[in-house]
């Protein structure tokens, strides 16, 4: 026999080279995946964990020196390091950029806190002491018992606020739409009363108002800080581990519990994972019926013509269409069209404010369905195709009908890989921005799309999507270490949603295909 060479390579060294590349090029996927995974981690978990708070002395331009509370940001790439710190002039923080010989001293500052206001905003500063009416000034030890007496005092302002004067405001509201003169006695009588419960929530304000956290700067400039605007005070430098630890955890609370504050670069993400999960619970609702009811006419009904192949090629070409296309369909069909359409029928009396003909979570919904139709088509079809037809014939020879069969045996043994599109879907409606961008999410949204009024749902409602989140928080967070590490946070966040998701669907296909194919 004649051993043939190509480029000098005999067949086992051809098959040698086309292994080890294979080999290689699988290897540098793996690891650009993992760095990109421990980037993210890294970078994500930052924004829970305490920054170390230092003094930092340095000189202005102008030869004055300047001393701060500061937490540092040095990036080993660079030669710069970022400090985000607080002064007189700037008490809720400031970034700048300085070269590390600017930078004189740079000391832990043992006796300073990190101070954490309800609106995001953070106070770098050493707390002194608190002040209290008609008591003399309580040591720092005593923060919690303020922080309760005051959030007991904000409950009681908040009770006659929505229980008491809400109502009358909206009786009152209802009184100028029917044209109650001034002087009616019933109009009357709910000005006084509304100006009794006035009074008292401006009492409450004012006893609130007294309550007071005396702090000052590394100059020893004083500042005031209101007890009802702060969330907590951690003394970081003085934490131990396991004390850091218990912040973290804290922090990860609030992060998946509170709402966005400082233009997304600080508090918490649960609107935009609410808005997430319902928009992708709708949203698989919506596609699976669809996609499972087209991938069985498909694979059962549809005679196999040329027809049949274009409308196949058609479905797969679908999931190649730019995301962005969707949205602009989303936007012009659903929204304008369908939407203002029931806004002409249904909703004519709030015209020309629109009600379903504005984007909306259900109108991203519908949209998202669009564009995922093409992945559970294909799966499903996949899944009905390896479905042996011995077992559809054994169905026929009992006697059941076609449609029995594929109910009871078909669908039964197809659906791992219908669980297989559905998770697909879902995994890719999680991470689309682009469309949703168009047809409903925004950046801040007031209220939860699910709320005590009826009727409950509201469809017509924007919403907040974590991808959308992560999108705004890059054009904010660009030059703020602390802002990007939030960034960061929601992609790990939706990171871990995915995973989850997907290790959920992998569970449930394997006990799908261990009862229905092992029997």
């Amino acid at each position: 026999m004649v051993n043939r060479t190509t480029f000098g390579l005999s067949a086992v060294q051809r098959q040698s080279l086309v292994i080890s590349l294979t080999a290689f090029f699988t290897s540098l996927l793996l690891i650009a995946l993992v760095s990109v995974l421990i980037l993210i981690s890294f970078r994500g978990t930052a924004y829970f964990w305490p920054e170390p708070i230092y003094t930092v002395t340095s000189t202005h331009q102008d030869g004055t020196r300047f001393s701060v509370l500061a937490n540092l940001f040095d990036e080993s790439t660079n030669e710069d390091v970022t400090l985000k710190f607080s002064d007189a002039q700037h008490p809720y923080g400031f970034q700048v950029q300085l070269s590390r010989e600017e930078i004189e001293t740079s000391l832990l500052a043992n006796e300073s806190a990190e101070i954490k206001l309800l609106d995001g905003r953070r106070v770098l500063a050493i707390p002194e002491y608190i002040v209290v009416p008609s008591k003399p000034p309580q040591p720092l030890g005593n923060i919690d018992i303020v922080l309760e007496e005051v959030a007991q005092i904000s409950a009681q302002i908040e009770d006659l606020n929505t229980q008491h004067l809400a109502p009358i405001h909206e009786a009152l509201s209802q009184f100028d739409k029917r044209n109650v003169v001034a002087d009616a006695p019933a109009r009357e009588r709910l000005v006084a009363s509304f100006d009794e419960y006035q009074k008292r929530v401006e009492a409450l304000e004012a006893t609130r108002a007294e309550y007071t956290l005396l702090v000052s700067f590394a100059d020893g400039t004083p500042f005031v800080i209101p007890i009802s605007s702060i969330q907590d005070v951690d003394f970081v430098n003085r934490l131990s581990t396991w004390e850091k630890w218990q912040v973290a955890f804290s922090e990860i609370g609030v992060f998946l519990t509170d709402s966005p504050k400082q233009a997304n670069t600080s508090g918490g993400v649960f609107p935009a994972l609410f808005g997430t999960v319902l928009m992708v619970f709708l949203m698989t609702i919506i596609v699976t019926p669809f996609g499972v009811l087209a991938a069985i006419y498909l694979s059962e009904y549809a005679p196999n013509t040329a027809l049949t192949t274009i409308i196949r090629v058609s479905v797969s070409n679908m999931a190649g269409v730019p995301s962005i296309v969707y949205g602009v369909f989303g936007l012009g069909f659903f929204v304008y069209t369908l939407g203002g359409s029931i806004d002409e029928l249904l909703f004519s009396d709030t015209l020309p404010a629109p009600t379903m003909g504005s984007p909306g979570v259900f109108w991203a919904a519908l949209t998202m369905a669009i564009l995922t139709l093409p992945v559970v088509i294909v799966a499903t079809e996949e899944g009905l195709r390896r479905v042996p037809e011995g077992l559809k014939a054994g169905s026929y020879a009992l006697g059941a009908t076609k449609i029995e069969t594929i109910v009871r045996t078909v669908l039964p043994i197809a659906s791992p890989g219908i669980m297989t599109g559905v998770i697909l879907a879902i995994a890719r409606a999680a991470g689309e921005v682009a469309p949703l961008m168009l047809v409903g999410a925004v950046k801040f949204a007031p209220t939860l799309p699910i709320d005590g009024e009826f009727p409950y749902l509201h469809l017509d409602r924007q919403f907040m999507h974590l991808g959308v989140l992560i999108y705004d928080g890059a054009f904010h967070s660009q030059t703020d270490g602390k802002s990007a590490s939030m960034m960061f946070a929601a992609c790990l966040l939706l990171l871990v949603v995915v995973f989850v998701l997907n290790i959920l669907a992998v569970v449930l296909r394997a006990r799908l295909r261990k009862r229905y194919l092992k029997g």
